[in-house]
């Protein structure tokens, strides 16, 4: 049965880091499917993706709850898909029942290992499919909360490879940029005492960390401390325009966090041509071929960190390498065609098993 009406269930649309959410989307308009994005609460950032106005996805909102079952009544969707496996999930299988409709759900990191609900199991084992973004999450949620393997499909997320694209504009001297919600799990504080390794040992780099989270505060404490100010900068939040204009002009991708799912900053690293280093947990080492396209290095390790860096900043040829092949892994592995080709082909399977005939 073809895909033609699909209703969303978000805990905020639009959310700046939530890229993913947004394309995966747009990518189903441009397909054809039409759409209804219910969401839990309204936006408390103003910045937006360009991707949200362009593919009309602002139009297609509904953010009060007693307006839901209306909506859902007037546009009669074939299914519901949420993401993340906490209230979003909850609502859309409160729905569902009503409506009589399967679901889905994707479930990334934090909905798994730090803030699960107590009954997710039970929401997996009532959706039609559990969709997840690495191996590592698929054996986690199978041994931790028993959801059989059956019922769960491994989609990494995927990213726009014609909008993320190889630059010429690098800066002098080399930038190293993260893209990264300023988050105790991104663990900015060991780039940070990388860094200062770095200018211990008297290489020359700019270091960037690309947005903003609770724990801003905190980050820009221990850059104080270290006294990097004028060797970091922390520009804030930044949609996919500027993101995508820093990675034009980085050399170098950093990300050092103690938790991981599929992180989209990578794939959009790769597509732009730029080699990584990153820190070994959830999916990096799937993104990251050590030794191909970056580095993969221990958690919580600064001098790992500042040694993997200090190799690339150091060597421009292996740098331009690196880079290339990361290039030509995210057009096979990464792009998001090929994501939602994925997505449709499960929800399809979905349709006929809960609709035959």
């Amino acid at each position: 049965m073809k895909v033609r009406r699909i209703g969303y269930v978000c805990g905020v649309f639009p959310k700046v880091s939530e890229t993913f959410v947004a394309n995966e989307m747009a990518e189903l308009r441009r397909r054809g499917v039409e759409l209804r994005i219910l969401s839990l609460r309204l936006p408390a950032e103003e910045l937006r993706h360009r991707v949200v106005k362009e593919a009309g996805l602002d139009r297609l909102v509904s953010y009060d709850p007693a307006e839901y079952r209306a909506a859902l009544a007037g546009f009669r969707p074939q299914l519901l898909h949420a993401h993340f496996a906490t209230q979003a999930t909850a609502a859309a299988r409160e729905l569902s029942r009503h409506r009589k409709l399967p679901y889905t759900f994707t479930a990334h990191r934090y909905d798994i290992y730090d803030k699960a609900p107590e009954d997710f199991g039970d929401r997996a084992r009532e959706a039609a499919a559990v969709i997840t973004v690495s191996q590592a999450n698929v054996d986690f949620m199978h041994q931790r909360f028993g959801v059989p393997r059956d019922k769960m499909v491994l989609i990494p997320c995927g990213i726009d490879t014609e909008f993320f694209a190889p630059a010429q504009s690098k800066l002098d001297p080399p930038h190293v940029v993260c893209v990264a919600r300023l988050e105790p799990v991104k663990n900015h504080g060991v780039l940070l005492r990388a860094f200062a390794l770095l200018r211990e040992r008297g290489l020359a780099f700019r270091g960037v960390l690309l947005g903003d989270g609770k724990a801003r505060e905190a980050v820009l404490a221990t850059r104080r401390e270290l006294g990097l100010e004028d060797l970091v900068d922390m520009p804030g939040a930044a949609d996919q325009d500027s993101v995508n204009d820093w990675l034009g002009r980085a050399s170098i991708s950093a990300l050092s966090s103690d938790s991981e799912g599929m992180p989209v900053s990578l794939m959009e690293a790769a597509a732009a041509g730029v080699p990584v280093v990153a820190t070994d947990v959830g999916g990096n080492a799937h993104l990251v071929a050590d030794g191909e396209t970056g580095y993969v290095v221990p958690p919580r390790d600064p001098a790992a960190v500042a040694d993997a860096l200090e190799r690339l900043l150091r060597d421009a040829v292996l740098r331009a390498r690196f880079g290339q092949a990361a290039r030509r892994r995210a057009l096979e592995r990464f792009s998001l065609a090929h994501q939602v080709d994925q997505m449709i082909t499960v929800w399809e399977k979905v349709l006929e098993h809960c609709f035959p005939g």
